[in-house]
């Protein structure tokens, strides 16, 4: 493995020893890519990865073969709510108090979902698959993982959204299921936000713009992008670690592109 350069290293202001992590969604795109850059952080204790299939996440399971001191994969899958309390209850055997945790899972389109171009192509059943893995997942994770988070000490919790979740920001309609699912999935961050924060001052938790990234996610969009404004899933995977780091209690509940500029609501 190679070693991080001192460029690339972070600082976690307000931790003053090894802290355990835990990535929601940590078998592909930025979600492996930030697992990759915690386990090569010397700050983290432990990390836990969860993923839906852990036997056939191969990229994954390298990377614990290679560490299998410092990341545990367990699986989770965020659209049924028995799977999560499963999850937290074998991750409470598993490892103590989580202080960064991060939900990377997302759902933009598969065999059946794809992104609605106009209101005809909405249908009840793929609004409510939208919602169930964007929206209801980070929030059921929070649910069920509270246990397992410092109660006291700084956290930092991060919720891949997207921009076109902002209703500010929306000029071009269309998308209606991911758009409102990440929209719904950023009041849902607000709203953890400021009932975490009354029992712990130090507790925060953003929404998350990680840019366009080359995964499969945005693959069939990017012939429609300018190649300089596509991201290596590395790349971002750091911006959005640096944009936690940072992060400071008057910044909880708000909403962060990877530049570290705030997107509207």
């Amino acid at each position: 493995m190679e070693t991080r350069s001192k460029e690339t290293e972070l600082s976690w202001p307000g931790f003053t020893e090894p802290f355990n992590a835990m990535i929601q969604g940590a078998s592909r795109g930025i979600g492996l890519a930030i697992t990759r850059q915690l386990v090569e952080d010397s700050t983290i204790g432990h990390v836990l990865a969860t993923c839906r299939n852990p036997n056939n996440a191969s990229e994954l399971q390298s990377l614990f073969e290679q560490n299998p001191r410092k990341l545990t994969i367990i699986g989770l899958d965020v659209a049924h709510e028995k799977n999560i309390a499963t999850a937290a209850d074998l991750a409470a055997h598993l490892t103590s108090q989580i202080r960064l945790l991060i939900n990377c899972s997302g759902i933009l389109q598969d065999g059946i979902l794809s992104p609605e171009k106009k209101i005809e192509d909405v249908s009840s059943d793929t609004l409510q698959r939208y919602f169930q893995v964007n929206a209801f997942g980070p929030l059921l994770i929070l649910k069920h993982f509270k246990k397992l988070l410092a109660p006291k000490d700084r956290v930092l919790i991060g919720n891949l959204s997207a921009r076109v979740g902002s209703i500010g920001d929306n000029h071009l309609g269309g998308w209606y299921g991911y758009r409102a699912s990440k929209a719904a999935q950023n009041m849902f961050t607000r709203g953890i936000a400021i009932e975490f924060q009354r029992k712990n001052p130090d507790f925060i938790c953003v929404s998350l713009h990680p840019g366009t990234v080359k995964t499969a996610l945005s693959e069939p969009f990017r012939d429609r992008i300018n190649p300089a404004q596509l991201h290596r899933p590395e790349d971002a995977a750091m911006c959005l670690l640096k944009i936690l780091s940072n992060s400071k209690p008057i910044d909880s509940g708000e909403f962060f592109a990877y530049d570290g500029t705030r997107i509207p609501w």
